[in-house]
């Protein structure tokens, strides 16, 4: 796993498959944040975080979203972090993806529904975030860290993944921002299931 090489590489290399793997993995993230809203069980710390502060301001969840990427991409900066196409398009698609998912999923009531779309939200979202870093155009501006600091500190992906959702979370929550079982679900599980999808989806220059 720490062999893999996640630096960025030009979009005119392999664009016929790396685009839409790009576009797809970003949908999907945004459908996954969906049905983590839509399980009620608790949101993922990012959008805990999220929450607090649209809470805070008046803003909208969508306007904080792109303001706190925007934020973060700040943090690349010590850490040498290339942005790429990647980057500025995880911020525009995601929050598309994630209002329409919202507008046509309704809120589910029955206990093992709630369940399922927590499941299938943090599975879906390990596998979106691999697919969209695994294409190196750039990744998105939460994930600039997990990359950064694994480059920079020598750590694994999980290990690093799960201790920055631990204090994004533990800051959202702080906030006001609201937390659940599905919270600390995702916060445990997603380092892992990134890293297991990641060299399943990762794009290799010899291809």
């Amino acid at each position: 796993m720490a062999s893999l090489d996640l630096r960025p590489v030009p979009v005119t290399t392999s664009p016929v498959r790396r685009l839409p793997q790009l576009l797809g993995g970003l949908w999907l993230y945004g459908v996954s944040m969906a049905l983590l809203i839509r399980s009620g069980l608790g949101l993922d710390p990012w959008d805990v975080l999220h929450e607090a502060l649209s809470e805070r301001t008046g803003l909208t969840f969508g306007t904080i979203t792109a303001i706190t990427g925007v934020v973060v991409l700040l943090g690349w900066i010590p850490l040498r972090q290339r942005p790429g196409i990647g980057t500025v398009a995880n911020i525009l698609v995601i929050a598309v993806a994630v209002d329409v998912t919202l507008a046509v999923l309704a809120p589910a009531s029955a206990l093992a529904v709630r369940i399922g779309f927590l499941v299938a939200g943090v599975v879906l979202n390990g596998l979106a975030t691999a697919a969209y870093i695994g294409v190196r155009l750039g990744p998105g501006p939460r994930d600039g860290l997990m990359t950064g600091f694994t480059a920079r500190t020598g750590l694994s992906i999980r290990l690093v993944r799960t201790g920055i959702e631990l204090t994004v979370l533990a800051t959202g929550w702080l906030l006001g921002g609201t937390a659940g079982v599905g919270t600390v679900v995702y916060a445990l599980a997603i380092g892992p299931v990134t890293q297991a999808f990641l060299p399943l989806v990762a794009w290799r220059m010899k291809e």
